[in-house]
């Protein structure tokens, strides 16, 4: 048996840090992001970088781009742009906390292949206790009513964009 906060999915702890409506609306099952061509893009994206590594794997309720194996696991998410980026390294790390609390050793990276850049990360003490934190918070705002949706720039391009301002 998981512990609840196991049941939180990587995609919840990136929107948490993106936007906190989005967040609401995903975890309540309002999901938006199939008809976003932006996500067809990126899931497009991963697929052609990686192409000798196992893609999209699903262990319980995450779902990692791509896994290699080896001594030890390395996980690797792929990003378009690195704008969000501390919205993709929680995610990642998340998912390094996840497999741990399950007695897997991974490590991790995350690649912008556009911008050929690669951030590397590992899981620490101080990294766990912030997940701690985020997954607390991520619940106590599950649990309200939907937050008002906050402008921001980056909203024009999301798939939720109609239903939070029109």
């Amino acid at each position: 048996m998981f512990p609840e906060e196991m049941y939180i999915r990587g995609t919840q702890v990136n929107y948490y840090f993106v936007c906190k409506t989005k967040l609401w609306l995903f975890s309540h099952n309002v999901t938006m992001e199939h008809e976003s061509d932006l996500v067809k893009l990126g899931k497009l994206l991963h697929f052609d970088v990686f192409e000798r590594f196992e893609k999209d794997v699903r262990i319980g309720s995450i779902a990692i781009d791509v896994v290699k194996k080896g001594e030890i696991l390395e996980i690797r998410e792929v990003k378009r742009s690195d704008k969000l980026e501390n919205a993709h390294v929680f995610q990642t790390l998340y998912y390094l906390y996840y497999l741990k609390k399950l007695g897997i050793r991974a490590k991790a990276k995350i690649s912008y292949p556009k911008a050929k850049k690669i951030v590397e990360l590992d899981l620490n003490e101080e990294y766990e206790k912030e997940i701690d934190r985020i997954l607390a918070e991520i619940e106590r705002i599950n649990r309200g009513d939907m937050p008002e949706p906050e402008y921001r720039s980056q909203c024009r391009k999301c798939a939720y964009y109609e239903l939070c301002f029109s």
